[in-house]
């Protein structure tokens, strides 16, 4: 019987794991933490968004690089096989909006004992609080791993211990060491659904105001590489939001980045301009911050003002033409240059 040691004791190796056992490998899971699936446990919010029902085409029209890197992997072990196994172990699901699936008592705690069960049922023997030190090769094959609990012999490894994106659920990117330990080129991670910072300080002034159905169009270089309708947060250090999450995934970060937000996107520069005008007639003699409550959220009128070069306590019967075409060319194309991204 094959002896096979998996490190890392999320839902790759947990599966992993259970897989090989019943292949009929003496499996020995490996994990750092005290309890298996850390991350897992809060995914969804602790909810856990197992997966999603979109098929494997539309789930590669999704992904922003290189979707064909998965294809093997969603041909041997797609959704559906997924949400039949997590079925199997005894987790009825649910699917809600946008074909997102979830464990019908939305517990992420359920889905996490059921897979620690199948381990079990399958004959994996789990070792909590471990930490792997170094790989044990010879002739270019694996032949154990050294912990701080000692040496673990074995001929097969599977290394599944996540990337870098959550440390503190014990993915440090120790799976890319164990990697060049045994030969492996591996290319630096660049993250990846991140917020982003600016060079203009006006969103800090704002942090906390969400920017309801504006379009975000992100520009690499001269590259227009992100061009969507949604959401977006302006936070402390810069922004945030569902739409820049998904332009950082996008963009290059060693470009010189640039986002340009529509406020307005539904109107027309023309429609926008009559729409200004209609609202600068109703508040005639009111000043230019109150003459635009009907356009904007409160918070937001100010900095647009500033940006435009109106000033805010201007009354509405003085604003030049000049003045309103400032003002509705900044609402359709209200530009911010990238300085660095969070973590």
């Amino acid at each position: 019987m094959a002896k096979t040691v998996v490190v890392g004791g999320g839902p790759a190796g947990m599966l992993a794991a259970a897989t090989a056992a019943q292949n009929g490998h003496d499996v020995t899971l490996v994990e750092q933490n005290e309890k298996l699936g850390k991350k897992l446990y809060i995914t969804g919010k602790g909810r856990c968004n197992l997966t999603n029902i979109a098929d494997t085409e539309e789930t590669f029209r999704s992904i922003p690089r290189n979707p064909k890197f998965l294809y093997s992997a969603l041909n041997a072990f797609c959704n559906e096989d997924l949400i039949a196994l997590i079925e199997s172990l005894g987790v009825p699901i649910k699917r809600e909006r946008g074909g997102r699936v979830f464990p019908v008592s939305d517990k992420s705690s359920d889905v996490l004992f059921a897979l620690s069960r199948y381990l079990k049922a399958c004959g994996v023997n789990v070792v909590f609080n471990t930490s792997v030190l170094s790989i044990d090769a010879e002739e270019g094959r694996v032949v154990g791993i050294r912990t701080d609990k000692g040496i673990f012999k074995c001929e097969a490894m599977v290394i599944a211990t996540g990337g870098v994106s959550y440390p503190s659920t014990g993915s440090r990117g120790d799976g890319y060491e164990f990697a060049r330990m045994l030969g492996h080129t591996v290319i630096a991670p660049k993250p990846s659904l991140i917020p982003m910072l600016t060079e203009e300080e006006w969103p800090n002034t704002l942090s906390g105001l969400t920017l309801k159905n504006v379009r975000l169009t992100a520009f690499s270089g001269k590259r227009i590489v992100f061009d969507e309708l949604g959401e977006m947060l302006l936070t402390h250090f810069g922004v945030s939001g569902p739409l820049v999450l998904s332009a950082s995934s996008m963009v290059d970060q060693e470009e010189e980045v640039t986002l340009v937000i529509d406020l307005k996107p539904g109107l027309t520069p023309e429609q926008l301009d009559a729409r200004i005008l209609r609202d600068f007639s109703m508040y005639a003699n009111k000043s230019a911050r109150n003459g635009m409550v009907d356009l904007l959220p409160s918070r937001l009128i100010p900095v647009v003002l500033s940006v435009a070069g109106v000033d805010e306590e201007k009354q509405v019967n003085q604003i030049t033409r000049e003045e309103r075409t400032a003002i509705c060319n900044l609402l359709k194309s209200m530009k911010l240059n990238i300085s660095d991204y969070r973590p």
